[in-house]
């Protein structure tokens, strides 16, 4: 039987829609300067332009190696992190005041100290999206771990459990809810990160391709990568819910 789609789905649907459409007849109307706000139909024929001539895919392969790789290497570490933090009073009280202090510091801020450290490459790159993403996740991990109910480590300390059973049927999947919404945070963190650091110090990439545009007032070419990011952000969000979903069937 076919699922009928519900109103709030197509509310969802129609709005960004309604916002294209007011944008193309402000623009092809001039109601807003077309200079410096092209209608949507330009901009997806540039997409199209640029898609055909090669360019394009350049710029999006190099900016998601650097994303998926600094998210990788940015998360994994921070999962372990805050799983120890919420497991351990000892790691929490070491760790605690490290996060705390460098948490407020913009990671760009950083990036003299990274390119110092890692070179002009690739990899300072990617270590600047782990940076970025390092704090949202490690915390909301902590976090789930304390916020699990005190009936289940009750539970634990009665049977006995060994530390590894404790991390990987209570830690674990206890602070997976709110561990995942650490990692959703994350991966804007890292779009918003990549974007800067690639307007800062690259010759490739999504950010590169819109702060070159924009210098050269090609604005059509400039706003197919703010297209881009958004299209990206709003590929991995969905991802990340779909991942959830699978992960807690029953939230």
């Amino acid at each position: 039987m076919q699922k009928k789609v519900s109103i709030p789905q197509l509310i969802t649907i129609s709005s960004p829609i309604c916002l294209l459409l007011l944008w193309e007849f402000c623009s092809q109307f001039e109601i807003l300067d077309p200079r410096f706000f092209p209608a949507p139909t330009l901009i997806l024929q540039t997409l199209v332009q640029m898609g055909e001539s090669g360019e394009l895919f350049n710029h999006v392969t190099v900016s998601l190696t650097r994303i998926v790789f600094g998210f990788l290497l940015g998360v994994i570490p921070a999962i372990c992190i805050g799983l120890l933090m919420g497991m351990y009073r000892y790691f929490r009280h070491f760790f605690s005041p490290i996060i705390m202090i460098f948490m407020p510091i913009p990671t760009l801020a950083m990036l003299p100290i990274i390119l110092i450290l890692f070179g002009i490459g690739e990899f300072s790159k990617m270590i600047t999206i782990a940076i970025s993403v390092f704090f949202p996740v490690a915390i909301n991990t902590a976090a789930g771990v304390a916020n699990i109910d005190k009936i289940y480590v009750d539970v634990a300390k009665n049977y006995q459990a060994n530390a590894k059973d404790f991390f990987f049927k209570i830690a674990l999947p206890g602070s997976l809810p709110v561990m995942l919404e650490g990692i959703q945070m994350g991966q804007a963190i890292a779009l918003l990160t990549i974007v800067a650091a690639e307007m800062i110090g690259a010759n490739s990439g999504i950010g590169y391709l819109i702060w070159m545009n924009y210098k050269a007032f090609l604005l059509p070419q400039m706003y197919v990568g703010l297209l881009l990011i958004s299209f990206f952000g709003y590929f991995f969000s969905l991802l990340l819910r779909g991942i959830e979903r699978k992960l807690l069937p029953w939230k």
